[in-house]
């Protein structure tokens, strides 16, 4: 087989690396309560389970780049490739508390690891007129797996034996690692870039974005300002973070090459893509929480909704990749067609209630997961058109961390949501009942056709009348709760499409830029 045919198996094992590292993610984060039960680890414990795991990831992509020219691309790849599978076989046997955190940074960091090498390795393998296909693999980390995570969530959890969370990535290792060894051409490392290691910036990038992202994950249960663990953190990120950019823009051999941020099109597809990740929620996380907590639903029922997300990025990508390689075919155009099938989508499902089931999401995510292609596919398009190979590693390293950090800020986006939306629900609900007792409680209870909790003479109907009740408030309250939750990332998606409109500019396929430089 020649070289150019070798390489594509190379390509193939570097996604199946990141689908890999993906799933321990989501996979794991999605079944957290069934691990903690099986590791014996309770609820505040466990919230560092995924917090340092995020953390570590964020360290791994900045320095995945750098890593990967200094060892060479096929030994760093396939180094990481073990790294993943070991880390997440050791888990289910750990019951001492800092080892497992130690091995769940280690996960962490090779899935920081590998999710750059899709992006470099697509850069290097792909010729301009096929560089779009190599988005559209690298896309489907960001799309495509995550939504997969929840079909794998429910097969393991319910059907199968909860450590096959961790099992998994036993079997999709050793195939990337395999893919990877045959497909990658060896090159000689370059150990003397180590004389010329950037280690203000790796230790700036450790305290900063640690801090950072512990701080959004964490913030809402140290309540916020009214901890000094937060306060510090706070700190440490806001001294570090600046010092950061300070040290890359002044530095010889940078981790980030701030300076790229001076083309428009790579600032705007850098910048929009982590705002686009936030937007994704409201079509796997928001979804998924209203089965589970509203209509009881696990894991095992609820993939249909996500899977059909991740169905459509399979037809979608390709097709993105086809449209957008057509020189009549503006991506500004293609971008904010995506962005109103998302508006769509979130305004459809703002008007949830009580009796929703899966079923009522089903034309919504449709809306949701062609939307996504098209806005994915635009934005790696415009970031990474201007680029010359050699800067591939720099864009890698500015693309991917902030995506990281998208998924902190996701998650203190919801806890805000949630304290502030839920909260003032939660009270007006409340007062309500309190003022009209009577008709609420012992009249006819219209939510789920339940009897009303008391009876007429002030005695409860039945042992657990009034617990039923409560559930039915708790649910009311999650309910307007999600509902605000769409609605502001439809302001959010509203602030996307007039920002598409003037930001970027025109974007042509790689194809024909390659053709005009032959001419």
């Amino acid at each position: 087989m020649t070289k150019q045919g070798r390489s594509f198996f190379g390509l193939a094992g570097v996604i199946v690396l990141a689908m890999t590292t993906e799933l321990n993610e989501q996979v794991s984060s999605q079944s957290l309560p069934d691990i903690l039960g099986g590791l014996g680890i309770s609820h505040d414990a466990g919230t560092w389970f995924n917090s340092l795991y995020l953390s570590a990831e964020i360290f791994g992509m900045s320095l995945a780049p750098w890593l990967a020219l200094t060892f060479s691309v096929r030994r760093f790849a396939v180094c990481v490739a073990m790294t993943a599978s070991l880390s997440a076989s050791l888990i289910p046997f750990t019951d001492n508390l800092t080892l497992l955190y130690m091995l769940r940074m280690t996960e962490g960091l090779a899935g920081g690891f590998a999710i750059p090498l899709v992006l470099m390795i697509a850069l290097r393998v792909l010729a301009p007129p096929i560089r779009l296909y190599g988005l559209a693999a690298y896309s489907l980390t960001a799309t495509f797996f995550p939504n997969l995570s929840t079909a794998l969530a429910g097969l393991w959890t319910d059907l199968v034996d909860w450590r096959f969370v961790f099992w998994q990535a036993v079997p999709f290792g050793s195939l990337a690692a395999s893919l990877l060894w045959y497909g990658i051409a060896p090159e000689r490392p370059n150990y003397r870039r180590f004389a010329r290691f950037d280690w203000k910036g790796a230790l700036l990038i450790l305290f900063g974005f640690g801090a950072l992202s512990t701080v959004l994950q964490q913030g809402d249960r140290f309540d916020w300002f009214n901890s000094p663990a937060i306060c510090v953190l706070c700190l440490i990120a806001a001294i570090c973070l600046p010092l950061l950019v300070y040290n890359e823009w002044h530095q010889h051999t940078p981790l980030f090459r701030f300076q790229l941020l001076g083309r428009r099109n790579f600032a705007y597809g850098a910048s929009t893509l982590l705002i686009f990740l936030v937007v994704s929620l409201a079509s796997s996380t928001l979804p998924a929480t209203f089965l589970q907590e509203v209509a009881g639903y696990r894991p095992e029922q609820i993939y249909l909704v996500t899977l059909e997300i991740a169905c459509i990025q399979l037809v979608m990508l390709p097709l993105m990749a086809v449209v957008l390689n057509s020189k009549s075919v503006d991506s500004r155009v293609v971008s904010l067609l995506g962005m109103m099938l998302i508006l769509m989508a979130c305004a459809g499902d703002s008007f949830m209630t009580v009796g929703w089931n899966r079923n009522e999401f089903y034309l919504w995510q449709i809306f949701m997961g062609a939307g996504e292609a098209m806005i994915v596919m635009p934005l790696l398009m415009m970031s990474t058109n201007s680029l010359v190979p050699a800067e591939g590693p720099f864009a890698a390293a500015m693309v991917n961390t902030p995506r990281a950090v998208a998924q902190a800020i996701g998650i203190w986006l919801l806890q805000l949501i949630h304290r502030w939306r839920g909260g003032l629900h939660s009270n007006r609900l409340t007062d309500r009942i309190g003022v009209d007792r009577y008709r609420t409680f012992q009249a006819n209870a219209l939510p789920l056709q339940k009897p009303a909790p008391l009876l007429p003479d002030g005695t409860p109907r039945s042992g657990d009348s009034l617990v039923t009740f409560k559930s039915q408030l708790a649910h009311q309250t999650t309910v307007l709760e999600l509902s605000d939750a769409y609605m502001i990332i439809a302001a959010i998606t509203v602030c996307l499409m007039i920002s598409v409109l003037f930001l970027p500019q025109r974007t042509f396929p790689p194809r024909l830029m390659f053709i005009k430089k032959q001419s």
